[in-house]
């Protein structure tokens, strides 16, 4: 599990994507959910060392890589 402390380092997810580590929020509200109840959950938001579109991880899958 990573925490805000890992921020900027490198880390790998359960898939085996290997990117950096842009920010956690323990209560984010994904925006595109169009349902009037958005449900809060803690995500990890990752990108491609070499640039790239980020992707969307629960931090309990992600580890230091």
């Amino acid at each position: 599990m990573v925490t805000r402390a890992d921020l900027g380092k490198r880390v790998t997810d359960e898939a085996g994507r290997v990117g950096i580590l842009r920010d956690v929020i323990k209560d984010y509200e994904d925006p595109s959910d169009l349902s009037a109840e958005r449900r809060k959950r803690a995500v990890a938001f990752l990108r491609p060392e070499g640039g790239g579109r980020e992707w969307l991880v629960s931090p309990g899958a992600v580890k230091p890589a």
